[in-house]
């Protein structure tokens, strides 16, 4: 939930606008530091998830989908770290922007994406299902829908040579605002309820 609002502040017009670039910039990067924290928490939770063995920090388990579904995401936010650290560097040229910046971004929202459709297949075993009144239903569904727009904002974010600008900075805000929006509320529903009973 903190790397989303992080994300989504970063995103936020009226913050990224009124701001100084570097406390933007350092926004994005803490909240990428803390998504990687999240993903490696996750990634730990799956490899873990035999009671009869002790917690493990690392396994390579390829037959499990599971498995794929946390080191892919993984490997997105370590992404998303080198696109959020390297966007701080003043200087670089277009094609060390598209190389150093855009392509850590593209690539990381890629790994968001193929993430978030193969928890939906662990979560579910199937393309498509309709559990309006099941938390992890919602979860997944948020998790998806927010990975697209990151995926248009990456697209839109990279460098043109012809006017050293962003594709459409508006598609970048925006994309990244709503993407990170709907991972906020998705990882609000994985939020243990202190009543026992699913957040809703």
């Amino acid at each position: 939930m903190t790397g989303s609002f992080l994300f989504a502040l970063g995103s936020f017009p009226p913050y990224s606008q009124n701001i100084d670039p570097g406390t933007v910039g350092l926004t994005f990067v803490v909240g990428s530091v803390v998504f990687t924290a999240a993903a490696y928490g996750a990634f730990v939770q799956v490899i873990s998830d035999d009671d009869s063995v002790p917690v493990r920090y690392w396994a390579w388990q390829p037959s499990s989908t599971a498995w794929w579904s946390a080191a892919v995401q993984l490997v997105g936010t370590v992404l998303f770290n080198i696109n959020t650290i390297d966007a701080m560097i003043d200087g670089l040229s277009t094609e060390q922007t598209n190389r150093l910046v855009w392509a850590p971004d593209f690539f990381g929202s890629v790994c968001f994406l193929a993430a978030s459709h193969l928890v939906w297949l662990v979560v579910f075993g199937r393309l498509w299902c309709v559990q309006r009144d099941d938390a992890d239903w919602w979860g997944a569904v948020l998790n998806y829908v927010g990975s697209i727009p990151f995926m248009f904002a990456a697209v839109a974010a990279i460098t043109l040579p012809t006017t050293g600008e962003e594709l459409n900075t508006t598609i970048v805000n925006s994309g990244t605002f709503a993407g990170a929006t709907c991972l906020f509320a998705g990882a609000y529903l994985l939020v243990p309820p202190a009543n026992g009973r699913p957040n809703s």
